[in-house]
């Protein structure tokens, strides 16, 4: 038997399809704005004439953007960046959560890591000795740098801790009883069932070094080892039009700084646009069940 639903309910449900509409349309704007924008001629770039259709519709900007090795070569850290970065980072992140989920009897010193980590959340010790530190180990001016000062994130630990402590205390109890270590505990037993919270920890990660522009500019003083947004940034900057040939004018009165800048930052955000959809089903399981403690 169907229930019907009351009329302020069908009204609810309008006006939520209606705002959730419109918050789309708006969220989607400045992507299409930028696509738009990269396939439009330079004259109506510069008239400021476009707004989510292309005008004077072109692709030379994606075709200097393809003769540039620079881009790729930037492009090519930067998913180095992400792979290593991604991989190191929830490694730590598992571990470090899996340790201060253990109860007090199995872990006595659990409360002050706990209140350790939290700390960090708060204060640090800034830029100027991270830096400093950087130079003393021996990282500069290579990608570690950019790898291993943000490896552990204290709020992906949270998550990850909060999710590992709402698991059932009889999985982990059964499997020390059989006479499993807490490394086989955690990579046969934890590990898998956590899918959705590692999933959410993974997206945060990746898209955090994906994006991440400012810690190249301050960690690498060689820019062939930039990233890809430390790259677009410079590039946002000023554009070398050096390679285009002269000759050809067609090229010339299409692409300006306007139009290779839009080109390269659609580009850019394509490998994040594609990765997204794959973890979304994961990702509001993951924030729910990691954000309640119990």
């Amino acid at each position: 038997m169907k229930i019907k639903s009351s009329p302020s309910r069908k009204v609810f449900e309008v006006f939520n399809y209606i705002f959730l509409t419109i918050v789309i349309c708006i969220s989607l704007f400045p992507l299409v704005h930028i696509f738009a924008l990269s396939l439009s001629s330079n004259a109506a770039a510069q008239a400021g004439l476009v707004t989510v259709i292309p005008k004077g519709f072109t692709t030379e900007s994606y075709k200097y953007i393809l003769s540039k090795p620079e881009f790729f070569k930037s492009f090519g850290i930067s998913v180095v960046r992400v792979v290593l970065g991604t991989i190191i980072s929830v490694g730590l992140t598992i571990v470090s959560a899996y340790a201060m989920s253990q109860p007090d009897e199995r872990f006595h010193a659990r409360k002050y890591y706990v209140w350790f980590f939290m700390i960090t959340m708060v204060f640090s010790g800034g830029l100027i000795p991270l830096f400093i530190v950087i130079k003393s180990v021996g990282i500069y001016n290579t990608i570690w740098a950019l790898i291993l000062p943000s490896a552990v994130q204290t709020f992906n630990v949270i998550l990850m801790l909060n999710f590992f402590r709402g698991l059932p205390y009889a999985l982990t109890e059964s499997a020390l009883l059989d006479g499993a270590n807490h490394f086989q505990i955690m990579a046969k037993i934890v590990v898998p069932i956590s899918k959705p919270s590692l999933a959410t920890v993974g997206l945060f990660t990746m898209v955090n070094h994906w994006n991440s522009w400012f810690d190249g500019m301050i960690y690498l003083s060689d820019t062939s080892k930039y990233p890809l947004q430390t790259y677009l940034r410079n590039v946002i900057q000023s554009v070398d039009m050096s390679n285009i040939d002269m000759n050809n004018v067609g090229a010339l009165s299409n692409v300006s700084q306007k139009t290779v800048t839009a080109a390269q930052i659609f580009v850019a955000i394509i490998p994040i646009l594609l990765v997204y959809p794959a973890l979304q089903k994961y990702f509001i399981t993951g924030m729910t069940l990691g954000s309640v403690k119990e």
